[in-house]
């Protein structure tokens, strides 16, 4: 390849557009490139470096044929700078799920933008499109993305997203309820509403959410604070489901923590510092909550029974 070109195509990260080239080599040189299968078009006026397609890939590349990095460097190629990229590829750059190699990259562009979509390229047309810059590249905002790509994502998988932004307090449920409010016509909204609502009350994990829906709200049950932030000498202690008025702790041991000697260790070290201030606490496995629910259910409403009431608070 000629080497003013090779310079241009090695500083773009090998994806360059036939404007970019033609501004700085002759249009022969350009097309000898490609002739010489140097350059390959992936996308209308987008050419990537030869050596980024997949070996097995023949005739026209497409974008499919490319790794992550330069698959949505090329789509922002084609799309201009009124665009960004979005939904489950904006998750991906938000390092909250990573999107797998099948699927496509998604972009949103102004509504007139006449873009279309392409082999391994999703465009979404909208009135406004708002980006943010995330790792060097343009993409829809935390609270957008993550309402985007909802209906995108396998039922199983689609709430882990949203709790790990939360827990990781890089939004919150009322930010996110913003985002979904503008969009009205979302599939899965209602299931996405009842999960902000979850996240709002104080449930940080699944399990806690299917101990609310299931176990820990209903008849008898007293109104449980989640994550309740507890002070005992110097060291701050979060509850996981907390019965303030029968002092009692309700604590749910997902299924990473079964059978983790080093980790029992520090629950019982926890645990007996909150008996000092008289917080009972009760431990349910992730299997228990699971399978048996009723009988979770009828435990703790007998230990709520049993509990001494109106004790002040530590």
């Amino acid at each position: 390849m000629d080497p003013v070109l090779r310079a241009l195509v090695d500083g773009a990260g090998g994806v360059v557009t036939r404007a970019q080239v033609c501004q700085v080599v002759q249009r022969w040189v350009f097309e000898s490139a490609c002739r010489d299968g140097h350059l390959r078009r992936v996308l209308p006026e987008v050419y990537v470096d030869a050596r980024l397609v997949a070996a097995q890939t023949p005739g026209p590349a497409g974008i499919a044929g490319l790794g992550p990095y330069p698959r949505r460097r090329a789509a922002l190629a084609h799309v201009g700078a009124a665009g960004g990229l979005s939904h489950t590829t904006a998750l991906d750059v938000w390092g909250l799920r990573p999107q797998g190699a099948e699927e496509p990259v998604h972009v949103c562009v102004p509504k007139n933008s006449g873009l279309r979509d392409r082999p391994g390229l999703v465009v979404h047309h909208r009135r406004q499109v708002a980006v943010v810059a995330r790792r060097g590249l343009p993409v829809t905002g935390l609270e957008r993305s993550l309402v985007d790509a909802w209906p995108l994502i396998p039922p199983a998988e689609r709430v882990a997203p949203v709790i790990r932004a939360v827990n990781e307090r890089r939004t919150t449920p009322q930010r996110i309820g913003v985002a979904l409010a503008a969009a009205p016509k979302l599939t899965g909204r209602a299931e996405l509403g009842v999960l902000l609502d979850r996240l709002a009350i104080g449930c940080r994990s699944a399990l806690e959410i299917w101990g609310h829906e299931h176990v820990f709200s209903g008849p008898g049950m007293p109104p449980f604070e989640r994550q309740e932030r507890i002070k005992v000498g110097e060291r701050t202690i979060y509850l996981d489901v907390y019965a303030e008025r029968e002092r009692l702790d309700i604590e749910l041991d997902g299924a990473a923590s079964h059978g983790d000697s080093r980790q029992r260790e520090i629950d019982l070290r926890r645990d007996a510092l909150l008996a000092t201030v008289g917080i009972m606490v009760v431990r349910f496995s992730h299997r228990r909550l699971l399978t048996q629910s009723d009988q979770v259910r009828r435990e703790v409403l007998a230990i709520l029974a049993n509990r001494p009431v109106g004790r002040s608070a530590a």
